[in-house]
């Protein structure tokens, strides 16, 4: 079942994926601009809305509720479903895992507050909402995430930098995969709830699990090099950003992983790309191993860097 999409924030990285991905699924994909557009207008004829929006940090606590409220209530207008790419900010530093759409949201931070109030907004709302709910992301190109800005920033140097304990499980989710999910769901929305929250599990892996990942298909072999936050301890007086970044700090030293067990009773049989493959489509092209073919994918329940 195909219709029509809607994407919000379609020059974002979820944006951009999504409109990839519903592309070659044969929906027909447009793209809403909010500095020239009217977003109930735009909505009219729309099956299904992606919400690609996000504000920086800073821009949160006056945005984020005012942005979602417009697209309930275009949604509402509309009949159209909403899907929201989530995270795990909700669950808080001391919340218990695995984190699964059954797990209290728990967060005691300004950011993670303000997330937990927006999923609340839409589970109230009564308009039809798929939540897809991942950790960090791996991209196919350089698009100010963690993984491109720090952890393989300076690979060519031999160095891996990473933001916290090596040791500990950390979630992380390959941005194409994600996109095609947001479509295998959008195709059966009908079939779910009203309100259905569905984390993705993508990938759990230690910092030294994905350094071993880049080095097995990176032909630049690097070091593990902690990451040092001084930086943005010192410049947190004057740049908003920096307190935001701080804020979050604690998810690189909390240990936790996504249950995907709701993700694989809704779409069983679904198709993950291999880790192998997602790093290397996530490297500099210029240093990924000749021999790494990063395309392939893998069904849900083999064990190919998933967890």
């Amino acid at each position: 079942m195909t219709g029509t999409v809607l994407i919000l924030g379609a020059t974002g990285r979820i944006g951009r994926a999504c409109s990839e991905a519903f592309s070659q699924a044969g929906w027909e994909v447009r793209h809403f601009d909010r500095k020239s557009g009217q977003l109930m207008q735009a909505a009219r004829g729309a099956q299904v809305i992606v919400n690609g929006w996000n504000p920086n940090y800073p821009d949160w606590a006056e945005q984020v509720p005012e942005l979602h409220a417009q697209v309930i209530a275009s949604a509402r207008a509309v009949g159209a479903t909403v899907i929201v790419p989530g995270n795990v900010y909700v669950f808080g530093q001391h919340t218990p895992g695995p984190w699964s759409e059954s797990t209290p949201h728990h967060a005691e931070n300004p950011l993670g507050k303000i997330r937990v109030e927006m999923e609340k907004a839409y589970r109230q709302s009564g308009v039809r909402t798929i939540l897809l709910r991942a950790g960090d992301f791996l991209d196919t190109q350089a698009s100010g995430n963690w993984f491109d800005m720090i952890l393989i920033k300076d690979l060519a140097k031999g160095r891996f930098t990473y933001p916290g304990d090596p040791d500990l499980p950390h979630a992380w989710g390959y941005l194409p995969d994600l996109a095609r999910a947001a479509v295998a769901l959008a195709e059966k929305r009908a079939a779910l709830p009203v309100f259905t929250d569905v984390p993705f599990a993508g990938y759990t892996l230690t910092g030294r699990e994905l350094l071993a990942a880049v080095n097995r298909v990176s032909s630049q072999q690097a070091r593990l090099k902690s990451m040092s936050w001084l930086p943005l301890q010192l410049a947190r007086p004057f740049w908003a950003m920096a307190r935001g970044l701080l804020e979050m700090r604690y998810l690189w030293n909390t240990g936790h992983r996504l249950d995907g067990a709701r993700f694989e009773a809704l779409l069983p049989g679904f198709r993950h790309t291999p880790l192998d493959q997602a790093i290397a489509s996530a490297l500099p092209s210029a240093l990924v191993q000749r021999d790494v073919q990063p395309d392939q994918t893998v069904a849900t329940g083999e064990k190919v860097g998933l967890v």
